[in-house]
């Protein structure tokens, strides 16, 4: 399939939520075993910056291309995209402590029908009204989702609690990068998507790593220590973070964030597996039931595309 085809972007959406899969595994065994919720966060930058970057320099010199210009308004956007991507991953890193595996990337997936709103205030991009129907759906999934295993019911602390606060907010927060890392992606003059994807991405993540060695090196030195002392599992970290960003920014460049954070939600189905197999986590059959409903959405959202 080549990158001219209209239907790439949905095969790049499923390889972007495989690696997102197994980069968040990899996350919740070192922030249960050796790292805080933000030296986690600072492992996968650490370990992907340099190599982005690298294969940008590399990608340049094998197809003869030089690199775009870099305006006012790509940095704009990539580093208010870097920002909240930043924050948000560190929400749903505390969120692994609070939930299991499966539900808390499923609360994640909040993002979904955020992408929608943030996607029309920032880009002025819409859905169809039948999309954004099978989006909708999938709303339901996470309100299925929404109890603590601990909690009976559904008034005050059933669907207010931390849990709850800290996915929705990574959810608002992965929304709005997706959106900025595609306004930047557009703000490029190539047409290479491949390029423009990977300038994006060594933009964005090396003023991640940047700024997060920055703030640890003021609020948390000995974390850095840390990242480097895990560097056995987080190198790996770190280039699973490099792949499946460079598929979600490839994915950004080719399609509206919103459908493409729609199909990305096969994440849950994989999440479910890496739960029950490999975590070991029981999830009950409302958690079960919130799923499937979710995945139905996705199903829905490839037929009408």
């Amino acid at each position: 399939m080549s990158l001219a085809s209209p239907h790439l972007w949905i095969l790049v959406a499923f390889a972007a939520a495989a690696f997102q899969t197994l980069r968040f595994m990899l996350q919740k065994v070192l922030v249960t075993a050796t790292l805080s919720p933000t030296g986690a966060t600072f492992a996968r930058f650490f370990y992907s910056a340099p190599l982005v970057s690298l294969l940008l320099v590399v990608y340049l010199q094998g197809t003869g291309q030089v690199l775009p210009s870099l305006d006012a308004r790509f940095w704009v956007y990539a580093l208010s995209g870097g920002l909240a991507q930043v924050v948000a991953t560190v929400c749903v890193v505390s969120l692994f402590k609070l939930r299991n595996f499966a539900v808390g990337v499923t609360l994640m997936k909040t993002e979904v029908i955020l992408s929608v709103v943030v996607g029309l205030v920032l880009l002025r991009e819409g859905v169809s009204w039948a999309a954004f129907g099978a989006i909708g759906l999938g709303l339901v999934g996470v309100l299925m989702l929404s109890t603590p295993p601990d909690v009976t019911g559904w008034g005050g602390r059933a669907i207010w609690n931390r849990g709850i606060g800290l996915g929705l907010a990574s959810g608002v927060l992965f929304a709005v990068s997706a959106v900025c890392y595609r306004g930047a992606s557009l703000e490029l003059a190539s047409t290479d998507p491949v390029l423009r994807a990977g300038v994006t991405l060594a933009a964005v993540t090396g003023s991640q790593m940047i700024g997060m060695a920055l703030w640890l090196v003021w609020c948390d030195a000995a974390q850095i220590g840390a990242v480097w002392g895990a560097r056995r599992v987080a190198g790996w970290l770190g280039m699973l973070s490099m792949a499946g960003s460079f598929c979600w920014f490839l994915a950004f460049t080719l399609q509206t964030a919103a459908y493409v954070k729609a199909v990305g939600q096969v994440e849950l189905v994989m999440s479910l597996l890496a739960s029950v197999f490999f975590f070991k986590e029981r999830s009950s059959l409302r958690e079960l039931g919130g799923m499937a409903v979710l995945c139905l959405s996705i199903l829905m959202l490839v037929l009408l595309l």
